[in-house]
């Protein structure tokens, strides 16, 4: 499915993502993670936030009220280069919102950190319309299993290799939301708003079966 402009609708469901400028590396190791994953946490909110304060006045990032917050969030991957999210809006507007907030913060963050300046992705954030279950579902299987991808780099066009390893190293990675899906009480499950999605697996045993069968899947549809 191929990128276009697309105007954002409240109850709809739209994959985002984007990656470094020159498909540089934004992660470079788990603190670069970490900030990334409270600040999915923190952009969600129509209030200005400060990390700085936030990180003084509460133990974890997690634990702060958001009060009215821009999108829902139902699964998300952060790789070296690159990241996914699933997202509905909840307020008009809010999806362009939260990215821009989410970028801001993060690219600040990064440069101020490694001393450089300009660009740290590759212009705006792409988005796709998830306009049918089917292609929403594929979505949680295509995002939780984007990992492979650091093991098995042909895993797409060559076939997987081993599919319990695979599952396994996707299962303990620790940036994406696969963990959250699987019964962790990490606070990081607080990024996620599941009940504004609709519900595809209702037990863990479900999301393995579904993942497992993609893994095993021949013809090449990860092709993003």
């Amino acid at each position: 499915m191929s990128t276009r402009t697309i105007g954002f609708v409240e109850n709809e469901f739209y994959h985002v993502y984007n990656r470094g400028v020159d498909k540089r590396t934004i992660f470079l190791d788990s603190q670069d993670y970490n900030r990334f994953t409270e600040l999915m946490f923190l952009s969600n909110s129509a209030l200005h936030i400060s990390v700085r304060d936030i990180r003084e006045r509460f133990a974890s990032v997690y634990e702060f009220d958001r009060k009215n917050k821009l999108v829902s969030i139902g699964a998300y991957c952060l790789m070296p280069n690159h990241f996914h999210i699933l997202i509905t809006p909840m307020v008009d507007g809010g999806v362009t919102a939260f990215m821009k907030k989410l970028a801001t913060g993060y690219s600040m963050y990064f440069n101020k950190k490694n001393n450089r300046s300009g660009s740290l992705f590759q212009g705006t954030f792409k988005a796709e319309h998830t306009d049918t279950d089917e292609y929403l579902k594929y979505l949680y299987a295509y995002i939780h299993l984007n990992p492979v991808k650091l093991i098995d780099s042909t895993w797409k066009e060559e076939g997987i290799k081993d599919a319990q390893k695979s599952y396994d190293f996707c299962a303990s990675f620790q940036y994406s939301s696969l963990q959250d899906y699987l019964g962790s009480t990490r606070p990081e499950k607080m990024i996620l708003n599941p009940d504004s999605f609709p519900e595809y697996f209702e037990t863990k045993d479900n999301i393995k079966e579904e993942l497992f069968e993609w893994l095993n899947y021949k013809d090449n549809l990860f092709a993003f």
